[in-house]
């Protein structure tokens, strides 16, 4: 793997912020609690109309980590001013993604509050018009050339779908009303749904975090200690989670993490965690098995000269492809789309790489499609069963026009070169001051010469290699089988982070190994 090494000279924390284009560093280093300017007056008005006269209010949300954040914090704001407000997540296999005519037919409401979605759903908002329906948008999906005929739009990609509901929801309710309940599930749908942790997202998550970590909210509760949480980090969110949310919306009905999120019986919320515990085991395992599938079936199709994979297949579960296209991007390192092959209609998963909009290139055929909605780095679109060869010939055409080979060269972005011995815990305390790394934020990558003192491998069949280097622990994930290629003695580069263990109470600085160049 190529690194790029951005900076070397100054005091590393100048360095870091540097190399972040952070310009007001005391603001980022002492995040502002969270504001953020959005329309809101017209929305807020048509809500606290429907409030006042009693009026029906769907929430209606999605089935991922987002939606269903999205959907509880707009469902509990409602339900705190006695407004007649029900929560609605759509089924998969049933109504489809985001607001739909098949959606609204099973609905009886006078208002429609759509969240993380609808921002492309123009046939579906025109149905609700003529039903003399009114629908306010919360959405953060790139917008489509036509916007729906809505009541109201709140939309804005600097944000996810909760974060807006936050603020709407600061909005609604009263000034001596709680809002860190809020901001927990904000917080969660930020970093699940890979916001740039920078901005008012950077101030979402730490005050987010803070709360998480006291949070009395019987679901999340129940949820941290069937996952085995003792304290709440990005990483935790992100990987631990996020996909036990994620997990039901995937493979069954997001309702279930709805409810925990939102009931208070603590009986009932130990049963849901199980659940969705459960159902995130399901769903592994489903990945898993279709990711192999999608691999062989990639390795034996891809070409030399291809710069996109475009794959489908009739056992490919809808609520799984697009995990199965972010496995293909992490072997392949290029866009990836899985398509969920229907009888007549099936549903595609798109994610991509750096410099390669996926949403625009996706549109670039929307003659071809049904429907069509994302970000630059992840989309999705509903074809017609007949229509896929035609759409994969076109697409893999632009890709070929779009695409350089120097795009397809997987890089290791690295802050700068450091001596090991210029590691210490003033180092690691400064690095802390930049917390939380994420998407915008990534945490400091170093690059350091040494020599090998031991290695050996641990885990299951050796899968990680661990190292001693000049006289600092070393641990290298998945990287198990390089053992064969490095010897004790030998000097090496290594590109890393710097990471506290504290395993069996001690405390002790460790370098998480992400690349090794050897001779």
């Amino acid at each position: 793997m190529k690194w790029n090494i951005l900076n070397s000279k100054g005091k590393i924390l100048d360095i870091l912020l540097t190399n972040r284009k952070i310009k007001n560093k005391n603001e980022f280093l002492n995040p502002p609690f969270p504001e953020f300017k959005l329309p809101l007056v017209k929305a807020i008005a048509r809500i606290k109309k429907a409030i006042k006269n009693e009026e029906k209010i769907v929430v209606y949300g999605d089935y991922d980590a987002d939606g269903i954040c999205a959907t509880a914090i707009m469902w509990e704001a409602l339900n705190s001013l006695g407004a007649k407000a029900l929560p609605f997540i759509p089924q998969r296999e049933k109504e489809g993604y985001g607001l739909s005519i098949e959606g609204i037919k099973s609905l009886e409401a006078k208002l429609i509050i759509v969240v993380d979605s609808g921002i492309v759903a123009n046939a579906a908002v025109d149905y609700a018009n003529k039903l003399g329906i009114d629908v306010i948008i919360l959405d953060h999906h790139e917008k489509p050339r036509k916007l729906p005929k809505a009541f109201a739009i709140i939309h804005t990609t600097e944000l996810c779908a909760s974060g807006i509901a936050y603020f709407v929801a600061r909005s609604l309710v009263t000034r001596t009303y709680n809002l860190e309940p809020f901001l927990e599930l904000a917080t969660i749908a930020t970093i699940t749904d890979l916001m740039p942790l920078t901005g008012v997202n950077r101030s979402i998550v730490k005050y987010g975090l803070e709360a998480l970590n006291k949070t009395t909210r019987p679901g999340l509760k129940a949820l941290f200690e069937i996952a085995g949480i003792e304290h709440v980090g990005p990483y935790e969110v992100g990987y631990l989670i996020g996909p036990r949310l994620n997990a039901s919306g995937r493979i069954e009905s997001g309702l279930s993490a709805l409810r925990l999120l939102c009931t208070k019986n603590a009986d009932k919320t130990r049963q849901l965690a199980t659940l969705l515990n459960k159902t995130n085991k399901d769903r592994q395992t489903m990945v898993e098995e279709q990711t192999q599938h999608a691999l062989q079936a990639t390795n034996y199709q891809l070409k030399a000269n291809e710069s996109l994979i475009v794959i489908s297949h009739e056992s490919y579960h809808q609520g799984v492809i697009g995990l199965i296209a972010g496995k293909l991007v992490e072997k392949y390192y290029r866009p990836a789309i899985v398509i969920a092959k229907g009888e007549t209609v099936s549903k595609a998963s798109a994610r991509s790489i750096a410099g390669f909009n996926i949403i625009e290139a996706i549109r670039a055929f929307e003659n071809l499609l049904i429907n069509a909605g994302g970000h630059p780095m992840a989309a999705g679109f509903t074809i017609e069963t007949a229509q896929i060869e035609n759409f994969k010939l076109k697409i893999e055409n632009l890709a070929r026009d779009k695409i350089s080979e120097e795009m397809l060269q997987k890089t290791l972005r690295v802050d700068c070169r450091l001596d090991l011995q210029a590691i210490n815990m003033n180092l690691y305390d400064d690095l802390a001051r930049l917390a939380p790394f994420g998407i915008g934020n990534p945490e400091p990558v170093f690059a350091s010469q040494g020599t090998i003192q031991n290695l050996r491998t641990v885990g299951a069949d050796g899968k990680h290699l661990k190292l001693a280097v000049d006289g600092f622990d070393a641990i290298a994930f998945n990287q198990g089988p390089l053992a064969a290629k490095l010897k004790v003695g030998q000097e090496i580069s290594l590109a890393y982070c710097l990471a506290l263990d504290t395993f069996n109470g001690n405390h002790k600085l460790q370098l998480k190994i992400k690349d090794i160049h050897y001779d």
